[in-house]
């Protein structure tokens, strides 16, 4: 696990070297990402360096690493779980190979296939490959986007890195603010790729390839993506024994290290099944992480502890009180971009306190995208049927008679779900996802927004990215076409990009077996039906793990990884919320109105509605304009 950056001359002469102490600079900046050593590679026109936190090879994965006949070098950021396997077959058609680095087996891999090298890999990658002879850049990113690539175009060169941090070092890289991705990420709580918060920077999306010659050509192809087209035809019970089985090879392949290893449990149905896997495949206690909180509708510290004692894990919990005020400008450093997914504030403590014992640890993410474990996938198929019935019987009459129930404003309940779910049921799939998925809705921005702000990003809407992903759904039903969007959009965008820079800030690799291109495109094959029946989500998964994972922890609902901040805003952070958003400063941006701001504030502080999630957002953005901004 590494960080990388880099800079490409266009139409280098030879004659002017890449400045080698700006170089150092993008390094030094991703330190925390590779605390163990550094390298560089300097060469006509381009200037290539690396930070390692070295998991194999320790004495002899120092990168850059070049090929035979030093012609081609790598920086690579990642795992290649295969990288054994690959050498064989390489050394069988005539490669030499200097070390027993998954780095070089990359290196000779693009010398025999080229462009369609990431092809064979299996693992998570983010490399950059300088070839002499072509005189060209390859640079690519592992099929679902674990580990970060981002790049930016000036007159003059391109430079890339793992982070902002790195490329926001080099003078040439502008930090114009892109309005079009602070709109999107209003909606999503994140900015979507390829935009950034930059609008000169570019994040190359997963899957894909980016070629960059001296002539100053870009050219970007996707190499992957799953198919929810071609279906197996099993029983309940082979697939279920398939599902463990495809599970169980991609824990066994991530328990490759030679470090200290272990697991984050939060008690949910998908660390505890990585977890159970794990223990079987070991010789000794698993040592399992958990965090919790004192406000208990926020805790899963005594579901993670079941699975802890079942498994028989070495185990370790803490608590972690509304100090958020201590952590949030490390996360709005490390983010460098406008980032508004509160659980980023559990993932960094709880990667904080297992890096205290291992350098490795795997983790449940990806399961939900998988085997349909949100209950919008649920909703998104009742939601069909509701669409289906008489517009007398799903009209007025309903909405009325809920209307007339009590539900709380500020609390979660079951009561505010319907409601939420009747005001989008009626909507198109996609309208009807876009609209859940969003913490701030069209409404809400009609109010929010100043007019300029408006009309600088008019006729950008946040379906733009999602109606690609609900139109190559190959014909599926809607539940597979949700699958799709989220492992294309919020996967990577969001729950990955979480991940990797929390984990990473504190010099953690995080592996995720479920994103395993293999299990994805198993899942992928199974009918809808074995993924979500009735409205029982992760189905045929729970099924399977009835053998190994305690039934306590296979019915309960599902909680996420949230963080109390409804009740923060209105407590030890209503001061910090006040002086921030309703600073003179931030109400004279001129994105937001201000009396739309301080109206939000404060109905929020006074307990009339619950706005912590917007809130959160204004807030995050307001943060990241005073760090990177101002």
């Amino acid at each position: 696990m590494c960080g990388i950056v880099g800079i490409v001359r266009r139409n280098a002469d030879g004659k002017t070297a890449i400045d080698s102490g700006v170089l150092k600079q993008m390094c030094n900046a991703i330190r925390h990402r590779g605390p163990d050593d550094e390298g560089s590679y300097l060469g006509e026109g381009v200037g290539m360096a690396m930070r390692r936190l070295a998991i194999i090879d320790l004495a002899g994965g120092q990168q850059p690493i070049a090929n035979e006949d030093r012609t081609a070098w790598i920086v690579f950021n990642g795992e290649i779980y295969n990288y054994r396997s690959l050498r064989e077959r390489l050394e069988k058609l005539g490669h030499k190979f200097r070390t027993d680095s998954d780095t070089e087996a990359i290196i000779h891999a693009y010398e025999q296939y080229g462009a369609e090298c990431p092809k064979h890999l299996h693992g998570m990658f983010a490399f950059a490959i300088w070839d002499e002879r072509k005189q060209e850049l390859f640079l690519a990113r592992d099929r679902v986007g674990k580990k970060p690539l981002l790049y930016a175009l000036t007159n003059k060169e391109l430079i890339f890195g793992s982070e902002f941090a790195a490329l926001l070092c080099h003078p040439d890289v502008s930090r114009e603010i892109n309005p079009e991705a602070i709109h999107y990420y209003l909606s999503f709580m994140c900015v979507p790729a390829p935009l950034t918060a930059y609008r000169q920077i570019k994040k190359l999306e997963p899957g894909h390839t980016l070629c960059f010659g001296l002539n100053g050509e870009v050219r970007i192809e996707r190499y992957w993506q799953p198919d929810f087209s071609k279906k197996v035809k099993l029983s309940e019970a082979e697939a279920g024994e398939r599902t463990i089985e495809v599970l169980r090879e991609a824990v066994r392949v991530r328990l490759m290290s030679e470090v200290p290893l272990g697991a984050f449990l939060s008690g949910g149905i998908d660390s505890s099944a990585i977890v159970a896997l794990m223990s079987e495949q070991s010789g000794e206690p698993i040592k399992t992480f958990s965090i919790g909180f004192e406000e208990q509708d926020f805790s899963e510290l005594h579901y993670a502890r079941r699975v802890a004692e079942h498994v028989g894990a070495d185990h370790h919990e803490f608590i972690v009180r509304p100090n958020a005020l201590e952590v949030l400008p490390t996360l709005v450093e490390h983010y460098g971009e406008p980032y508004a997914d509160s659980s980023a504030i559990p993932t960094y403590y709880v990667a904080k306190e297992t890096r205290r014992s291992v350098t490795v640890a795997l983790n449940g993410d990806g399961g939900d995208e998988c085997f349909a474990g949100y209950e919008r996938y649920a909703a998104m198929r009742l939601a069909e049927i509701y669409r289906r019935l008489p517009g007398l019987v799903r009209g007025p009459l309903i909405q009325q008679a809920i209307n007339l129930l009590p539900s709380s404003e500020i609390h979660r309940s079951r009561l505010r779900d319907v409601k939420r779910f009747l005001e989008s049921a009626s909507l198109s799939p996609l309208e009807r996802y876009a609209r859940w998925v969003s913490v701030l809705k069209v409404k809400a921005k009609d109010e929010l927004y100043t007019e300029d702000f408006r009309q600088r990003v008019a006729g950008r809407e946040p379906v733009d990215f999602l109606a690609p992903w609900f139109a190559q759904a190959n014909g599926a039903g809607v539940v597979d076409a949700v699958l799709l969007a989220d492992t294309m959009t919020y996967l990577p965008n969001d729950l990955l990009v979480k991940v990797d820079i929390a984990s990473m800030a504190v010099s953690l690799e995080a592996r995720s077996p479920f994103l395993d291109h293999h299990v994805i495109e198993f899942a992928a094959s199974l009918p809808e039906n074995l993924k979500l029946r009735g409205l029982t989500t992760k189905y045929i998964l729970k099924r399977a793990l009835r053998k190994i994972l305690p039934q306590e922890n296979l019915q309960r609902r599902k909680m996420g990884f949230g963080v109390p901040l409804g009740h923060w805003f209105r407590g030890e952070m209503q001061g910090f919320l006040r002086e921030t958003l309703l600073a003179e400063k931030a109400l004279k941006r001129g994105f937001f109105k201000p009396e739309a701001v301080t109206r939000m504030v404060e109905d929020h502080t006074r307990g009339q509605k619950d706005y912590a999630p917007q809130l959160w957002t204004l807030l995050m953005l307001e943060l990241w304009f005073q760090r990177f901004i101002d």
